[in-house]
Order: structure tokens, then sequence, then C-alpha cells
């Protein structure tokens, strides 16, 4: 167990500097895992996400959704080999993320559309009719 500090767990110096450390690479990078950044938007009719992640190709991403529940996720693989007679180095670069998202029972499920262009992955996610808003209307009076 480890000790506690007015409320807080103690971590010991080594586990902050691992993570703060200026003189190190970020941790993103020393772990192989990037988390790309997310717009989220929505409007009268739709809700859209945007995920930007340049660098890669529409076949590394998966979009799954599952209860309600929409996942984004990839995985890239580069592989480097250089040659030369006295030597062979092989190097393997793997980046993987995965987001979800908890959409609203307001959804319409069957019309979700996603593409990819120039580095972002736009995923539009219409709503059902019932949720869209209505413009107001006068009531006449009889």
């Amino acid at each position: 167990m480890l000790p506690r500090l007015k409320n807080k767990t103690f971590f010991p110096s080594w586990v902050d500097d691992f993570f703060t450390n200026p003189m190190l690479p970020d941790f993103e990078h020393r772990v192989g895992a990037t988390m790309p950044s997310v717009n989220i938007n929505e409007d009268a009719n739709q809700f859209n996400i945007e995920v930007a992640a340049p660098g890669m190709e529409k076949k590394d991403f998966k979009i799954n959704l599952n209860n309600n529940v929409l996942t984004v996720s990839s995985e890239h693989e580069e592989k480097s080999e250089e040659k030369n007679k006295k030597h062979l180095r092989k190097e393997f670069s793997y980046t993987s993320f995965s987001r979800s998202f908890t959409l609203p029972n307001t959804v319409k499920e069957d019309g979700i559309k996603a593409s990819y262009t120039n580095g972002l992955l736009s995923i539009t996610i219409p709503k059902k009719e019932e949720a869209k808003e209505k413009p107001a209307r006068q009531i006449a009076i009889s």
C-alpha cells in the first residue's frame, strides 16, 4: 500500500521524473502510443466527429458501433531495412490508438458515414427525425 499525504497518493520521485523529465522524449513516443486530437460538433441534423490523423491511410482505421458506443481505432506498422556490405539494420515502428464515444439514443445508427481526406477522418452521425429541432410554428386558436 502506498503512503498517503494530505489525501493524495504519494509516488516516488522517479515516477514523476519519468513523466516530466524534459531531457527525455515525451511519453507518447517512448511507449509508441499516440492519441489524435478530436473535434466534436453538433448541428440541428447531425453530430460530426473529426479525428486528426495525418500520415495514415483509410485502411489503417476501424470504426465499430456496439451498444451506442462508437469506437475509432487504428493500428499502423512501419518497417525499414538498411543493408550494406557489413551490416543489416531493421527497424519497426508500431503505433495504435483507440477512442470511444458514447452516443445518445437520438442518433440514427444505420446512417453513420465516415471518410478520410488529407489527414482528417470525418464521421457523420445523423439524428433521428424525432430528435431534430423543429422550427417554431404558430398554433391557430379555434
